[in-house]
């Protein structure tokens, strides 16, 4: 017995939903424009970058060249040697041909040998001069999922942002990277200033570049280290050699003491958040989290993973987890009321 037909019920909800992945496509993919475009190898700032730039260039030619030569080979052969119509025997067969052998091992190897010149002399630029010995030297540790700067000769300690005097006429500052891990393998890769190089434990790596003009330049964490690796984000910041001054003359400074936020201050230093935490002029002198003396100078949070305003931060004492899953910042079950008086008072460290 035949069954009548049913025609599929058209309803608005379809409709909506497609219109929404839609959307949410151009969004994704406007989001990933503007993260490629500051996140590219493609627009280099500085020396180191520019070498690789020209490394992949020149790989990539070379490369492109092969593929057209072994491309162009597969095409011509398999039309000039199709089967015709009525052709019912095998073409000629080749054995043996001394001279397309020595082409086929000669070439990869004259190949390969360029390759690894140019290579060689890319990793010589980049890591094989000595930054000048007034260089700026930062010892960058990697924590999961954190970063920790280290200014030896300025006095300060920092985490996430990564500050820097630019490039100024007549002078070329020369950033001078100590690269260590307290854990396992991180990677510091700030595509536009140079490649990635790794922080493995019990090791220091070294890196440099010279700053280039004023302005913010995004990185990564670029070996997996675990579950929020792909939020261990940084940014480093290059200002003018004034405004580089006044910032690390702010940054010595111990943590400003208003009598407003005096509840906030003693409920933060009664709880667990001393025994991780450092805030100079306080008791608080904990070192496995961030230093905590000038955070609000800072632009973002939890290494990049939201923006470092009061909404963010009062959400991010409450519950670490809804910002940054796993995270090792853990949940002491705060009061509501706990919560706004240590964000009051957190609000008042410039």
């Amino acid at each position: 017995m035949l069954l009548p037909r049913v025609e599929p019920k058209r309803s608005a909800h379809g409709w909506t939903s497609r219109v929404a992945l839609v959307g949410w496509g151009v969004l994704l993919a406007g989001n990933v424009a503007a993260a490629a475009e500051d996140l590219s190898v493609f627009s280099p700032a500085t020396r180191p970058a520019s070498s690789i730039r020209d490394l992949f260039f020149l790989v990539l030619g070379i490369a492109g060249v092969i593929l057209l030569i072994v491309e162009g080979l597969i095409f011509y052969c398999a039309y000039r040697f199709r089967q015709r119509r009525g052709e019912k025997s095998e073409p000629p067969q080749i054995y043996g041909s001394t001279p397309i052998e020595v082409a086929w091992t000669v070439a990869p190897l004259l190949t390969v040998f360029v390759l690894f010149l140019v290579v060689v002399r890319s990793v010589t630029e980049v890591r094989g001069e000595s930054p000048p010995a007034d260089s700026l030297r930062v010892i960058a540790i990697g924590h999961q999922w954190w970063w920790e700067f280290v200014y030896p000769d300025l006095g300060i300690r920092t985490a996430n942002e990564l500050y820097i005097p630019c490039r100024e006429e007549g002078s070329t500052p020369t950033i001078a990277l100590e690269l260590q891990s307290a854990d396992v393998i991180h990677s510091f890769w700030v595509p536009r200033l140079g490649g990635k190089t790794d922080h493995i434990p019990g090791r220091t790596n070294r890196m440099w570049f010279d700053a280039p003009e004023r302005g913010a330049y995004h990185g990564q964490c670029a070996e997996y280290c675990g579950t929020q690796h792909a939020n261990m984000k940084l940014l480093v910041v290059a200002e003018s050699a004034e405004e580089f001054r006044l910032w690390h003359e702010q940054e010595r400074r111990e943590a400003n003491h208003e009598a407003a936020v005096d509840a906030g201050r003693e409920r933060f230093l009664a709880l667990n958040c001393i025994n991780c935490h450092t805030i100079r002029g306080t008791a608080a002198a904990g070192t496995v989290g961030p230093d905590l003396t000038h955070l609000m100078a800072r632009r973002t949070l939890a290494a990049g993973a939201c923006v470092n305003d009061h909404e963010h931060l009062t959400q991010w004492l409450a519950d670490p987890d809804a910002i940054k899953p796993g995270s090792e910042m853990p949940n002491l079950h705060l009061s509501r009321q706990d919560v706004d008086l240590i964000v009051a008072y957190l609000s008042t460290l410039h």
